[in-house]
């Protein structure tokens, strides 16, 4: 799978940046909008307002771009730990993107009916791919230091889901989640994981290295080999260590 490191975290926006703005610029010339599932965390966070600021605003149409969510915590909109905040203050409103164009998880209605919720918003777009599966352009996601993925963290149910392409998540004390599925994750045309920091070093290099290949992170594209790592230097500060 096609890994690259930076130096530090700086470059590793920038790197991010020209990525994305490159993929919405395919995506619009080729079918006319572009559609970008979010993620949470505060590496996105700051991604998000790099692209936000005059230098990337222009890069191309925003008004083309449709913005989803991977995964949410079941909290109002509003709270502090909802994905879907950081982004609309880091990137939706400095942008002025409208609402329509926006399709967030309602955690706040409860994890399964979030997710009976969201299931019925992806059914009308975008896609569809085989089975009538939603085909995004980008699947942007980090990496937990316990290999966790959007919300799919080791031991919970929602990593045997084949069916379904959102699910509720329960990981062990934590704030029940919104998720969606590895379906959904492996149907898209690109997916693109972001990583930053020494306390996510290990966790890449048992990813990328396949030391514990029944991580959730390293089960995405699993048959493709196909997902993209940005990794900074501090993130892939174990990677070398590794025969």
């Amino acid at each position: 799978m096609p890994v690259s490191v930076v130096v530090d975290r700086n470059a590793l926006m920038r790197t991010a940046a020209e990525r994305i703005a490159s993929l919405a610029v395919e995506a619009i010339e080729r079918r006319g909008r572009f559609d970008w599932v979010l993620s949470g965390g505060s590496t996105p966070a700051q991604l998000y307002a790099l692209l936000a600021g005059p230098e990337w605003a222009r890069r191309f149409d925003w008004a083309r771009v449709a913005f989803f969510f991977g995964d949410e915590r079941c909290v109002p909109p509003d709270d502090p730990q909802s994905n879907y905040r950081m982004a609309r203050t880091s990137l939706l409103e400095p942008l002025g993107v409208s609402g329509e164009q926006v399709h967030r998880m309602r955690g706040e209605l409860g994890a399964q009916a979030a997710a009976e919720d969201y299931r019925a918003e992806l059914q009308r777009c975008p896609g569809p791919g085989p089975g009538g599966l939603p085909v995004f352009d980008l699947i942007l996601l980090g990496l937990g230091g316990d290999g966790h993925t959007a919300s799919l963290f080791p031991g919970t149910a929602a990593l045997d889901e084949r069916s379904v392409w959102v699910s509720e998540s329960h990981p062990a004390g934590l704030v029940p989640r919104v998720t969606l599925t590895f379906p959904v994750l492996d149907a898209a045309r690109r997916v693109l994981f972001l990583v930053s920091g020494s306390d996510k070093a290990r966790a890449v290099r048992e990813v990328l290295h396949g030391k514990r290949a029944s991580l959730p992170a390293a089960r995405v594209r699993q048959q493709a080999g196909d997902a993209e790592w940005l990794l900074d230097a501090a993130a892939a500060s174990e990677l070398g260590s590794v025969t």
